[in-house]
């Protein structure tokens, strides 16, 4: 909060999880976790647990832009993590709301499967969330598969492969891309955030845990409460990257469900500390 006492607002536009581990809750338990006030935009409702997805009911398109329009309409909104976008329809809603709103700060997670293996995305929308989304993107956030799947390429294994794949999403049309890298092997989990003149290599201990739900989410509505702070992409990126790395490690603290577990987003006020803003 700055000394005024104004709060810096970031908004989700994502899909709800009623496990409450990902998506829209995990992005406002994220918000709030690291100082920052939360609004949101639901793009679909999940039937959804620890142990996999059962059912999707999207939002119709005119909602969606029903919510962005009130949301935008009277918040003073400094940043945008967009999430779980299932159908073309709603993609097309989502692209009109940020032309005729224009935020600066996008911060967009291209999901589409979720830890369970379910497939959140149509794979009719992928073509216009590759032409006409990733281009109002300030970063996109793509996981090693999703990066794979966007490009219609084989899984990166080798920091040389996961560089060219970052360089060929580049030429979508975002001037940033942060590769995760979860998915891959050994003692560290490396990402990698790649710009037109950078490449920053981010690593942190690898935790063995099957409590991951929502992680991703999470990281990137994380970079979003940096950015709705006034922090450089590289600093929001690396703040994030500490935040959730904690969370997942304090997971297996939290006792929720009877599949993959959700991280603990609010390890830090366990312990008695709020995550310093």
């Amino acid at each position: 909060m700055s000394n005024d006492g104004t709060i810096p607002i970031a908004l989700t536009i994502a899909g709800s999880d009623s496990g409450g581990g990902a998506g829209i809750q995990a992005d406002l338990k994220t918000f709030s976790a690291l100082g920052v006030y939360g609004a949101s935009v639901i793009t679909a409702l999940t039937a959804q647990n620890t142990q996999g997805v059962t059912g999707i009911h999207d939002t119709p398109p005119e909602f969606i832009t029903a919510q962005i329009d009130a949301v935008f309409s009277d918040l003073d909104v400094a940043a945008v993590k967009i999430g779980m976008v299932s159908r073309p329809a709603a993609i097309a809603a989502i692209v009109d709301g940020l032309k005729r709103w224009e935020p600066t700060r996008v911060v967009l997670d291209p999901v589409m499967v979720a830890t369970s293996g379910d497939r959140l995305l149509a794979p009719e929308a992928i073509d216009l969330l590759r032409t006409r989304l990733i281009p109002l993107a300030q970063v996109i956030t793509p996981n090693l598969p999703e990066a794979a799947a966007l490009l219609e390429l084989p899984m990166a294994t080798t920091d040389a492969e996961i560089a060219r794949q970052g360089e060929k999403l580049l030429a979508f049309g975002c001037p940033a891309v942060l590769i995760k890298g979860g998915h891959g092997e050994g003692a560290e989990s490396v990402d990698y955030l790649l710009t037109a003149n950078s490449r920053i290599r981010l690593a942190a201990p690898r935790t063995r845990t099957k409590n991951t739900h929502g992680t991703g989410c999470s990281l990137s509505s994380a970079i979003a409460a940096g950015l709705a702070r006034g922090e450089s992409l590289e600093a929001a990126v690396r703040g994030a990257k500490a935040y959730v790395s904690a969370a997942i490690a304090a997971a297996d603290r939290l006792n929720v469900g009877k599949g993959h577990g959700p991280i603990h987003h609010f390890y830090a006020f366990e312990r008695g500390t709020a995550v310093a803003p």
